[in-house]
Formats: structure tokens, sequence, C-alpha cells
């Protein structure tokens, strides 16, 4: 983590004021657009179906009737009025929703018009709106090698509109990626059980670990994001590779088809290595490309929850 730390939230009346470029503005209107857009269909309906309250809370009593379970007798109001009474539960239906979102500098690569940052941005618009409309909280852990911004969970449009605001706007002051540090932050900083979204290239190392702890606290689903030129070269001889994260330059020569296969083969292992780790920490696991839309991937991980249930 930095020696100033990430970026926390404050209330508005302490924060100063900033100026914010009207591209941005624009870019944060569009996302918000198609958020919408997308959670007027039926994902709404798919998130409500999943994302259950987290137990039962008490409502009211009501007279027995035969048939009724008799471990929900309560019996000081039944010693009171003389008859039996049983005490009637309803589901606490209010949710923190966690995004956590990858936001070093593999993420800002993109062949397809968007990049990966971009991708995630919409995503996580999409499953904030979502949220507030089922009146959960949502907070959100941007994070690069370190912290970069975090946004304690709540509620209203408001709140989202920052917190889409906050992610167009990261500039992030680590190039690469730590899954397991933002973990270990989310830790102190979420005591109570979360929805987790954690959505990331994977680019990472020695997470695992603290991804299966972090499992058995929170409910969490990843989503691993590709992009397409990061599984295939494309043909136009000579070019330049770099790591964005770490800076490291190569020159391949594309045009040879053996060089094309190999590194076709190279980027497919890395993958299945990545898919590999998430299946073995026993988390949820949706797959999303910036050359594909994105729902579709959404409502299956959705339904697959749904028919668990």
């Amino acid at each position: 983590m930095s020696a100033t730390g990430p970026m926390v939230d404050t209330p508005a009346s302490n924060r100063p004021a900033a100026a914010i470029p009207l591209e941005l503005l624009n870019s944060i209107r569009r996302i918000e657009i198609r958020a919408r857009r997308l959670l007027n269909t039926a994902f709404i309906g798919e998130y409500h179906s999943v994302f259950k309250g987290q137990g039962m809370e008490f409502a009211d009593v009501r007279e027995y009737v035969p048939g009724d379970e008799i471990r929900s007798i309560d019996w000081s109001v039944t010693a009171r009025m003389n008859q039996p009474f049983v005490k009637q539960f309803v589901e606490e239906r209010e949710l923190t929703v966690i995004l956590m979102v990858d936001v070093s500098a593999s993420g800002a690569f993109g062949s397809s018009g968007r990049s990966k940052v971009e991708l995630a941005t919409e995503i996580a618009a999409l499953l904030a709106f979502s949220a507030i409309r089922n009146n959960d909280k949502v907070g959100l852990l941007a994070f690069s090698d370190r912290v970069e911004t975090y946004l304690s969970p709540r509620k209203g449009r408001q709140h989202v509109l920052r917190l889409i605001r906050d992610l167009v706007f990261v500039k992030p002051q680590g190039r690469g990626t730590d899954i397991s540090a933002a973990l270990v932050f989310l830790g102190r900083v979420q005591k109570r059980r979360a929805v987790v979204f954690l959505l990331s290239d994977f680019y990472a190392k020695n997470y695992s670990a603290t991804l299966r702890v972090s499992g058995r606290r929170h409910d969490i689903a990843t989503l691993a994001i590709t992009d397409p030129a990061e599984l295939a070269l494309p043909v136009r001889g000579l070019i330049r590779l770099e790591d964005a994260e770490t800076g490291q330059e190569v020159m391949v020569d594309a045009g040879s088809r053996k060089v094309r296969e190999t590194y076709h083969r190279l980027a497919l292992e890395a993958q299945a290595a990545r898919d590999q780790v998430l299946s073995h920490v026993n988390v949820d696991t949706v797959q999303v490309r910036t050359d594909e839309p994105y729902i579709k991937p959404l409502y299956r991980f959705f339904q697959r929850r749904a028919r668990r249930n």
C-alpha cells in the first residue's frame, strides 16, 4: 500500500470541490443509461432470486392454528394471553454488496473498442444499480498492487454515481495486481458477511489461499475478464509486445505461424491455470470478454446460482 494509503470516502461536506471534465461526465452518464436499460429487463429479477437475505427476523405473532410448528410458539405471549400464539418471521432482505475492481495497468488494454477496466466499470455499474434497486447497500474497493479507492457500503443513486465516477476517474498509483492484499484489506473493513464481486483479469500470483479464506467469510463471485488479443496474435510481421504491469518488452515475428501457435498455446495454458485456481478455491466464476456481450454470461451465472439455492 502506498505511503499515503488508499482514497477512502468522506462526507460530501468535508470533500474539496473538484471539477470533473465534461468527457468524464458524459462517460459516467453513458454508463448509467446503459446499466439502467439492462436493469429494466429481467435482470433485476435474476439478481433478487439469487441474492436473498442472510436470515430471518422476527416480525409479529399470531394465534396458533393446527399444523403450526410447536417450536414457533411464543411462550411468553401464550402465557400472557392464555392461549397459544406463534412467532412470525420475514426474510432479512438487506444485503451488503462489495464490488472489488482491478484497476491495474493491464486493465487499460483493449483491442475491441473498450478496455478491460471499462468493461469492469460497466458491469460494476449494473451490479451496483441492481443492489440499490433491491434495497441493498453497495461499496467499492478498487485495487492494483495496492488499494486505490475504498467507498464504504451505502444506498442510493447518488452513491452509485459516485462509485462509477471514482472508477472512471481513478488514476492508479500502482501498475501490478495484488489480489491477496486487496482481500486482506476487505477483511479489515468488512466484518459482516457480504456478497463480493471480484472483477479482474487475474494477472496475479499467490492469491488462492487468501481467496479461499475470504470465501469462507463472504459470498464471493469472480468475473474473469479477457481480451481476444491476449489469446491470439495478429498476422502483421514484427511487433513489440509489452507487459503492461512490468513494462518488459519483447519483439516477436507475428507473421510466423510457429510464433502465433506458441503464443496461443501459452495464452490458453495461462487461462486454464487461472480457471483451475478459481475452481479449487470454491468460488463461482463468470467468464467475460471485451469483444462479446456480458449480459448472457451473467444470466447463466444467476441461473446456476438459482438452481443451487
